[in-house]
């Protein structure tokens, strides 16, 4: 019967020395190249992203290290030696031995690697394989006695790992890989395997899986708290979610306003829309809703700027158009590119007269007598789109008992456009028995707030009472 220890001792006429020598050359210099890189990481240990990257580049090390080692051990050692427990490479990193176990003679067969792997002495005979479980850890026998049965009675292939203790050394874990010879009758006449310490392997992925664990949960970590402060800045500079919206300066309630801003479902992150109504020295109410690109923080950054802008030169008594102008030239010219959309209203009550302009924006929504249209939009680009842009205005006189509707884009899930339109139209009847701006606010919630979005969004319902 042919041996099957081939795993230290290739067969009778190996390759000529010169193809391995050279691949011994390339597997160093790749080594080397590979370690520069690794020295050259920073290497403090506050980084996880850090620590994961220099593990990773101890695995690749620890791998093409024992690929170094095998060579050698190929081209050093290409026969099989004639005393099968001869020493042999104390120094290898990653030790691969062999084993046949002949069951029609009981004659066993071990490698002088296998002794090493398995800290047994030399001199002592190799274990049967009823033994061969006295080395592992009680918790491992199981195991390795189902791969050796299911070996030996239904010829089952073995690959598997168990754990033995070597003096002096500790727990070593052990791969092992084998197949049955089966004899003339088909019945399982030896069987071998071939045996690797795989220790230090398993060490560099656990030190992998742990570190990877750990960025990821500190990722997840990072992501919460960023969640969290861009939904309290967002709720800090954005009116009262609930609730009619109050004007400090007006003293005869010409306009009934309320607003809502819908977040999006569960932890997705949050954009950057907006909606405000402000009071004006004049008498007057600029009325304002809008979003800018991005999610998290930065949006919501953003949007606080930009808010902070229209007010500011709204109360410098400038008009819609202009203002929207100037919108433009900020983003323009803001070290983080961003588009925005926005409509902004300014409405004067002893007139009733509304002057409004839009950057890219769903244009506001004019309910009377029952029914509802899109007002008629002027001129406008999206924000930050391009230098230099000027924006339009129209005008629109409005009557008590006027509604109008804000919005931003998402309002409506799973349509845009003149879809979300029509289905917010379609809320006329309602608009027309409702008692206050706040009731609209809650039946467009009940009707679009329910489901799940994977946007937020924002609605400002403003009522004409005088």
């Amino acid at each position: 019967m042919p041996s099957h220890l081939s795993a230290d001792h290739p067969v009778a006429q190996p390759p000529g020395s010169g193809p391995v020598d050279a691949l011994i050359s390339q597997t160093r210099r790749l080594k080397g190249e590979v370690d520069a890189v690794r020295r050259d990481a920073p290497g403090d240990g506050t980084d996880p992203r850090e620590r994961w990257r220099r593990a990773l580049y101890d695995l690749a090390l620890h791998q093409l290290d024992d690929l170094d080692q095998h060579l050698a051990q190929l081209r050093d050692d290409p026969l099989p030696a004639p005393d099968p427990v001869a020493p042999r490479h104390d120094s290898l990193v990653s030790r691969v031995g062999s084993a046949e176990w002949n069951l029609l003679t009981d004659e066993v067969s071990w490698s002088a690697e296998l002794y090493r792997i398995l800290g047994r002495d030399p001199a002592a005979p190799p274990l049967t394989l009823d033994e061969l479980p006295s080395l592992v850890l009680d918790e491992d026998r199981p195991g390795l006695t189902a791969m050796v049965t299911g070996c030996l009675v239904d010829a089952r292939p073995i690959d598997g790992e168990f754990r033995v203790v070597r003096p002096g050394e500790g727990v070593r874990t052990v791969h092992m890989m084998g197949e049955p010879v089966l004899g003339a009758d088909g019945s399982t006449a030896s069987m071998w395997a071939v045996l690797r310490d795989v220790s230090e392997l398993r060490r560099c992925r656990r030190a992998v899986s742990e570190t990877r664990d750990s960025l990821h949960h500190q990722r997840h970590a990072a992501a919460r708290t960023e969640h969290r402060l861009a939904v309290e800045l967002q709720e800090a500079v954005l009116a009262p979610r609930r609730g009619p919206l109050r004007l400090p300066h007006d003293g005869s309630r010409t306009l009934d306003l309320a607003a809502a801003h819908l977040p999006p479902s569960a932890d997705a992150p949050i954009g950057g829309d907006w909606y405000d109504a402000l009071g004006l020295s004049d008498g007057a109410t600029l009325l304002s809703v809008g979003e800018l690109t991005g999610r998290g923080v930065g949006a919501a950054t953003g949007m606080a700027m930009l808010l902070g802008a229209v007010r500011g030169m709204a109360m410098t008594g400038t008009e819609p158009g202009p203002l929207l102008a100037c919108l433009n030239r900020l983003l323009d010219t803001a070290a983080q590119p961003a588009l925005g959309s926005a409509v902004c209203l300014r409405y004067r009550p002893e007139t009733r007269s509304l002057v409004w302009a839009q950057a890219g924006h769903p244009a506001p929504l004019l309910f009377r007598g029952g029914t509802g249209r899109a007002l008629d939009a002027p001129r406008g680009v999206l924000l930050g789109a391009t230098s230099g842009a000027s924006y339009g205005q129209a005008e629109e006189t409005l009557e008590v008992g006027d509604l109008l509707l804000l919005h931003t884009d998402g309002l409506v899930p799973g349509h845009a456009g003149s879809a979300a339109v029509h289905r917010l139209l379609g809320l006329a009847p309602r608009f027309a028995g409702a008692a206050t701006a706040q009731d609209c606010v809650r039946a467009v919630m009940r009707e679009f707030g329910e489901g799940e979005r994977q946007d937020d969004a924002c609605v400002l319902v403003a009522r004409v009472t005088s």
